[in-house]
Formats: C-alpha cells, sequence, structure tokens
C-alpha cells in the first residue's frame, strides 16, 4: 500500500473538532524525568522449552539499554514485590491463593483437565518454578511506576515486564496471570479523573477492556489483528465500544494480516488525536506489545522496529504522564530492538545502528544492527477502503462524546467501582448486548463450566 495523508479524511471535509495542540503543549516536552524498572531475575523465568513467552527478552533489551548508556537518562530501580493485598484489588482472593500455592508437580499432573482448567492454568499458561514471584515483580514494579507519576516525582515510568494485558479478574489467559495494566490503572485512578489506556499489541487488549467496560473514566484503545475465526482472543470487533456509563469508551481498531507502519500510523495518529481532544486524559498507561513487528513467530504484521518506537514517541509527544508497558512478542531479538528504540525514543536519544557488546550479542546475528527488519512474511489485505471505512466509524463514535467526564477526588474511588447505567436504551437491549459480549469474551470459562470444571456460580 502507498503512503497515507495522516490526517485527510478523503471525503473532501476537514476533521470537526479542536487540535491538539490547543489542549497539550506539544512543542516542549524536552528534559522529562524518566523512571525505569529492571529486576535480574527476569533472565531466569522460564515458561518452557516449547513455549513461545521468553521472559529473558526482558535481560535482552536491557542489555542493550545499558550498552547504549540510555540508563544514564533514567532513575533505574529495582521493582518491589506487589502484596496480596495489591493483587485482589482486582483479581479474586481464590484466584491470587491457587497461583501463590500450586507447585509444578501439582499442576503437571492435573493436565490436561482438571482442578486448575477454570482458572485458566493450562500448556498456555503453565504454573512454572518462580511463576508467582514473577508475578509480583512485573506488578509490583507498575504499580510502583504508577504511584511515582501520581506523585509528580517523574513523567514517564517504563516497566517493559509489565504490559500482560490477557489476565481476567479470575483465571489467565494469554500467557498472562497477573493484569499489572488493570492495577496500574487503578492505582492512576486515586490522583487522575481520566486515563487512557493505548495497546499496540498484535492481540486485542481484551483483560483491560473488560476490566473498565462500563465506566468513563478509563478509555481503552487497541488496535489489533482481528480475524475471531483463528486468531486469539477474537475479541475487539469495531461494535465492542463499552456499556453503560463506559458506553463509546472503549476504542478497537481492528486490522488483518500484513499491517504496514503506513497502515497503523494512518489509522493511530488521527485517531489518538481525536481521543485527546474529547477525553482529555490526564494520565496514559501504553502497553507496547511487539508481536506486530515483521518476523514476530505468532504475529502476522509486517510493521517495523521503526515504526514501533514512532508510535511510542507519538503518544510520548502529548506531554501527558505516561506509564510505558512491555506486552507481547515472540522473536526475542526483535521484541529487545523494538523495546530499545523505544527507550531512546523516550529519552530523547538516537542511539547508534551497530549493537553494542553485550553477553547476547551473538543472539541478534547475523546483522547485529539496531534497526534491522526480516523480510516481510504476509501480503499487506488491509485496503485503503476498508482502512478509511473502520477510521470514520471510529471518529463519527468519538464525536458522540461530548465531554471529558469528571470526578471527585477528594476520596479515594472504591475497590470496585461499579457504575449506574445511564444509557438511552432500554434495559433489554443493554442487557442483549452484554450478553453478546460476556459470551465472546469469557469463551474459556463458559467451556469450562459446560466440562464440569467450574462452578458457575464463583469466580465471575
Amino acid at each position: 500500500m502507498g503512503t497515507y495523508e495522516d490526517h485527510e479524511d478523503r471525503r473532501g471535509e476537514p476533521e470537526e473538532g479542536p487540535t491538539t495542540s490547543t489542549i497539550y503543549d506539544r512543542e516542549h516536552g524536552a528534559n522529562k524525568r524518566i523512571c525505569y524498572f529492571y529486576d535480574n531475575d527476569y533472565a531466569g523465568m522460564y515458561y518452557g522449552a516449547d513455549h513461545p513467552m521468553k521472559p529473558p527478552r526482558i535481560a535482552m533489551t536491557h542489555s542493550l539499554v545499558v550498552g547504549y548508556g540510555l540508563h544514564e537518562k533514567m532513575d533505574v530501580y529495582r521493582p518491589r514485590r506487589a502484596q496480596r493485598e495489591e493483587l485482589v484489588r482486582w483479581h479474586s482472593e481464590d484466584y491470587v491463593n491457587t497461583l501463590r500455592s500450586t507447585t509444578p508437580e501439582a499442576f503437571k499432573h492435573s493436565l490436561p483437565h482438571g482442578t486448575y482448567a477454570k482458572y485458566g492454568l493450562d500448556e498456555d499458561c503453565p504454573i512454572f518454578p518462580g511463576m508467582f514471584d514473577f508475578c509480583r515483580l512485573y506488578s509490583g514494579a507498575s504499580i510502583e511506576g504508577a504511584a511515582k507519576l501520581n506523585s509528580g516525582q517523574y513523567d514517564v515510568a517504563i516497566n517493559w515486564a509489565g504490559g500482560l494485558h490477557h489476565a481476567k479478574k479470575a483465571s489467565s489467559s494469554g500467557f498472562c496471570y497477573i493484569n499489572d495494566c488493570v492495577l496500574a490503572i487503578l492505582e492512576m485512578l486515586k490522583y487522575h479523573a481520566r486515563v487512557l489506556y493505548i495497546d499496540i499489541d498484535i492481540h486485542h487488549g481484551d483483560g483491560v477492556e473488560e476490566a473498565f467496560y462500563c465506566t468513563d473514566r478509563v478509555m481503552t484503545l487497541s488496535t489489533h489483528l482481528y480475524r475471531p475465526e483463528w486468531f486469539f482472543p477474537g475479541t475487539g470487533s469495531l461494535a465492542e465500544i463499552g456499556e453503560g456509563q463506559g458506553r463509546g469508551y472503549s476504542v478497537n481498531v481492528p486490522l488483518v494480516e500484513g499491517c504496514t507502519d503506513d497502515d497503523f500510523m494512518f489509522m493511530f495518529k488521527p485517531i489518538l488525536e481525536r481521543i485527546m481532544d474529547v477525553f482529555k486524559p490526564s494520565a496514559i498507561c501504553l502497553q507496547c506489545g511487539a508481536d506486530g513487528l515483521v518476523g514476530d513467530r505468532l504475529g502476522t504484521f509486517n510493521m517495523t522496529v521503526q515504526g514501533h518506537a514512532a508510535a511510542v514517541e507519538f503518544v510520548k509527544s502529548f506531554n501527558v504522564p505516561m506509564l510505558v508497558l512491555g506486552g507481547g512478542g515472540y522473536t526475542k531479538t526483535n521484541v529487545a530492538r523494538a523495546w530499545t528504540l523505544g527507550t531512546a525514543a523516550i529519552v530523547d536519544e538516537d542511539p547508534d545502528n551497530e549493537l553494542p557488546e553485550s553477553k547476547f550479542r551473538d543472539f541478534f546475528g547475523p546483522d547485529n544492527s539496531l534497526r534491522y527488519n526480516p523480510p516481510a512474511r504476509f501480503q499487506d489485505l488491509n485496503t485503503k477502503e476498508e482502512l478509511l471505512g473502520i477510521r470514520r466509524t471510529i471518529l463519527d463514535n468519538l464525536k458522540q462524546l461530548y465531554s471529558a467526564p469528571g470526578a471527585d477526588l477528594d476520596v479515594h474511588p472504591p475497590d470496585a467501582f461499579i457504575p449506574h447505567a445511564n444509557d438511552p436504551d432500554n434495559e433489554e437491549i443493554v442487557h442483549n448486548r452484554l450478553t453478546q459480549y460476556a459470551l465472546g469474551h469469557f469463551v474459556q470459562y463458559l467451556r469450562c463450566v459446560e466440562g464440569g470444571y467450574a462452578d458457575p456460580w464463583t469466580n465471575l
């Protein structure tokens, strides 16, 4: 596909609404105060020999960050472990207790179905040695990063180990156990009336969307591959826009195979600018899954490491306090390159293309360059007409949000925020929509109920 004009409506009419330059100072974003979280224990975490999730990619990223001297532009912290009380602010107590107490041996003997099926613990989400400690580390870093943003100590907090966006309230999903994105956003909501969650992973950010589907205090924006017949998690259609007070505050950008940098930015820039105009968030949580990169083991997009970093830099340009998290990404060297370039964009550095010396350098061969992208494997099936139609629908939906919602922050929000519905449709229509949403989003749990592995009246 050819290069698109980022802000042209293509219908002969200019985009309506104020420009973001009238709301956010995008010209004076230098000298940001940045903190960065890392723990050496990540290098030893191991899902299993044949499992695509490889936590050592975080160590590989860190080696490049240090090798390029990017850490000198940030305050580096070793993350604290999240406490049980923090984890159960959203996750169910029974689920957290199961993660804490289950041994790899007990889990192995329960396969393929059994005691742990209702918690989503299976070959995709195995119990491995140190798993719960891993969850506490990456979650603690995300929560602490959010707290440091809340205090005004930093403008940006980076936790590449976080971003595990699929985990549900009472079950694991998609290689994710604890949803640190949700926990960090709950922390942000203590001090921010409105938080924007942005997800550029190739997989739909379903766990985060579900957590905030009925509130207007969190807007979720997810750009992802949408092929429900075969691609996980099968959710994130254009029609999923929220319910109750949250109707209109879930934004999904469904794409298909072969998405390029031009495709992505053609959609991402004008949609995000409209969201910033309408929603006016005072904090952002950015999930930077790198499985949309060309050559990913599981993904089918054709994005480059440069394009991925450009998306991070564009979000940064709004100069809103920002928590930056990792996410998916299953070709380790691609992930390390992308997250290093993302870090460089945040600290306003332009690192050399030649990779620095490190203990992981041999893994990056034969091309030991930072901006290396393997050849594209998938044809770009995103047509100009389809992208324009999706973008037009999203922008039209956002026009329905007339003003940014407010919140009384004299007191902390409750642990569970369940708003009263404020919808012009009658209760039966809303109920039917939520039923369809639940059927699509809780397929695994419903299968466990049907198979007799879960009680339908618990852990919901």
